[in-house]
């Protein structure tokens, strides 16, 4: 892999759902080296929204694919944001969905 190209997420991790990133979601890897085992992505959305994340994901745990498609990212966003609030330990509700696990 190399800056540029594009990713696909290929496994559920609370480290990356921690950041609004699951499985299936698109990137492009966005530093020209990778470090340590772990490449610098993007997770963009459609047109001026904001990005979901920039984080580091190991690289065993993508796949590179021809063609990013950041309407994939807000489908799965959309589907996290839609769930019921989370509660915390003293059973109030965080309202942080990020961190759900498909």
């Amino acid at each position: 892999m190399k800056m540029m190209d594009c990713v696909e997420v290929i496994v559920e991790k609370e480290t990356y759902a921690r950041d609004g990133v699951h499985k299936g979601m698109h990137g492009w890897i966005c530093f020209e080296q990778r470090t340590e085992g772990y490449w610098l992505v993007n997770f963009p959305q459609c047109g001026e929204k904001d990005d979901i994340a920039e984080i580091s994901i190991r690289e065993e745990d993508l796949k590179e694919i021809p063609i990013m498609y950041a309407i994939v990212n807000e489908q799965i966003k959309a589907k996290f944001d839609a769930l019921p609030p989370r509660k915390n330990d003293a059973g109030d509700d965080t309202g942080d969905n990020a961190s759900y696990m498909v």
